[in-house]
């Protein structure tokens, strides 16, 4: 009786759910399949690709590429350039032909003006080296970004090779296809080389970003591995070991972009080519290689901590800007150097300038540094830039020592300049008299320098009309307080004689 009761009771509710719940899907797929519609539209309306965004240059290195040696692949890397030469620069329509086209043969920023064109693997031999150093730099990035800093370290007294990551340096296409393994297996031939040249002598890896992780990755494969070279240490600017969690969304734009056949989807922006050492555009693979990275960083690191083995990590001397729209700089703490043990470890961070909060002039707080100057003593050493004052320019060096609770205090003699309210990520390893990047009237010193100075650019005019975004001219491209990442590299690796 009760079961024939309970039978139009459940037929009824059965019926009420399909009538109600039916239309509610069907509006909520059509609610997807239009925002996703409007998505697309908004995501491929960007300018038209150029014949740098499309060319297919198939001389790149591969993980997979029959090369055995750095050697092989600075060979094989000849052969890239001499694909572009062909596949780009030989064939640039004569609307592109602009002074400020890097792909234009003569133009201002035409790379191969120079003496050296440092978008190339290059390498400061010296006899007798006692140690080497492997400089490895950020995503769509060059080789130039730490060349100061490689003559730095030759000078010093060290055998340095500056590595051409697989992707870059040549169009910005070769960021479509490459990999992360592409990149690493690239380092470990450059580390090899490093490790077969100069035998029983000490080698330092410095990370720029993408290099960053790149370095922090193989130091770990490292500790697993014991046939690969170990560093000695490991120098990282701005490095990548955490970006947004959005990331992972730049694939589905991508796999959209294939079927529905969109070029433009494969691209995050499409930009003129004006910066001889640095893609502007940005290509959406990027993106995911650029997470992938953190994952697989994050997975080493993890997997050190777990077996007992994160002690097995060098010394890290680590800069970072506390505002920073590239990469989660609170990452760099609790995935890196929270997980280090006492080793001399460092972090210095630089602090927005203080004046400009004191004006309500910050989005929001910035409050990374403070935190890690307060509470239980770290494993590492943290120095941070800060204004001695938040009412003036002048800028103090904040210290507490790993294993150490007192903050100690030192005058830097340094100063925020009046237009500057915050480091950038790409900043950090630039000198303000780089010819590139820089503003200052040195710039131009040695005969393979052009003085650009795209970090001082600064034009007025109306919204819209300018090729540059003006994003690009506001954000900081050089460093202030060069003089004390100096100091610190110094101190880490003293001079060799």
């Amino acid at each position: 009786m009760r079961w024939a009761m309970a039978r139009p009771v459940a037929r009824f509710l059965s019926t009420l759910i399909r009538r109600c719940l039916r239309p509610a899907i069907y509006m909520l797929s059509g609610a997807l399949l239009a925002i996703t519609c409007v998505a697309i539209v908004v995501l491929n309306h960007k300018p038209e690709p150029n014949i740098w965004h499309d060319a297919v240059l198939t001389e790149e290195f591969t993980a997979a590429s029959n090369i055995a040696n750095l050697d092989a692949y600075r060979n094989l890397e000849d052969k890239l350039f001499q694909q572009l030469e062909t596949e780009v620069f030989a064939r640039i329509p004569d609307s592109a032909k602009t002074n400020y086209n890097r792909y234009h043969r003569g133009s201002r920023v035409d790379p191969t003006s120079w003496q050296t064109n440092w978008n190339r693997t290059f390498e400061l031999p010296l006899a007798q080296a006692r140690m080497g150093v492997l400089l490895l730099h950020g995503m769509s990035d060059s080789p130039y970004s730490l060349r100061r800093l490689a003559k730095d370290f030759h000078a010093d007294g060290a055998h340095v090779v500056g590595l051409r990551i697989p992707g870059h340096g040549t169009a910005p296409s070769g960021l479509r296809q490459v990999t992360f393994e592409d990149m690493a297996a690239a380092v470990e031939l450059a580390m090899a080389h490093l490790d077969s040249t100069l035998g029983d002598v000490p080698i330092l890896v410095v990370g720029y970003s993408n290099g960053g992780a790149l370095a922090v990755h193989y130091t770990a494969g490292a500790i697993a591995d014991k046939t690969l070279p170990m560093p000695a240490g490991l120098i990282l600017f701005s490095p990548e070991i955490g970006i947004s969690p959005a990331a992972p969304l730049a694939s589905v734009q991508a796999w959209f972009g294939e079927v529905l056949g969109l070029d433009k989807l494969a691209w995050t922006s499409i930009l003129p080519e004006y910066d001889p050492y640095k893609y502007t555009s940005f290509a959406v693979n990027a993106g995911v290689q650029a997470y992938r990275a953190t994952q697989l960083v994050r997975g080493r690191l993890e997997g050190l901590e777990i077996d007992g083995r994160i002690g097995g990590m060098p010394p890290i001397l680590a800069f970072q800007s506390a505002a920073d729209s590239t990469v989660e700089a609170q990452d760099l703490v609790t995935d890196l150097f929270n997980r280090l043990q006492p080793g001399g470890h460092e972090l210095v961070i630089f602090d927005v300038n203080r004046m400009f909060e004191t004006q309500g002039l910050l989005a929001r707080p910035f409050d990374l540094a403070e935190g890690l100057l307060t509470g239980e003593s770290k494993a590492f050493t943290v120095s941070i830039v800060t204004n001695t004052d938040p009412r003036g320019p002048a800028v103090k060096l904040r210290a507490r020592a790993a294993g150490e609770t007192q903050v100690v205090e030192r005058d830097l003699g340094l100063a925020w300049p009046a237009d500057v309210y915050s480091l950038a990520h790409i900043a950090l390893p630039f000198h303000r008299d780089d010819p590139v990047y820089g503003v200052g009237k040195a710039a131009a010193k040695q005969a393979d320098e052009q003085n650009l100075q795209l970090g001082g650019l600064a034009v007025h005019g109306e919204n819209n009309a300018l090729a540059i975004p003006i994003s690009a001219l506001t954000r900081q491209h050089w460093n202030p307080f060069y003089d004390l990442v100096e100091e610190k590299r110094r101190a880490f690796v003293p001079p060799l004689e």
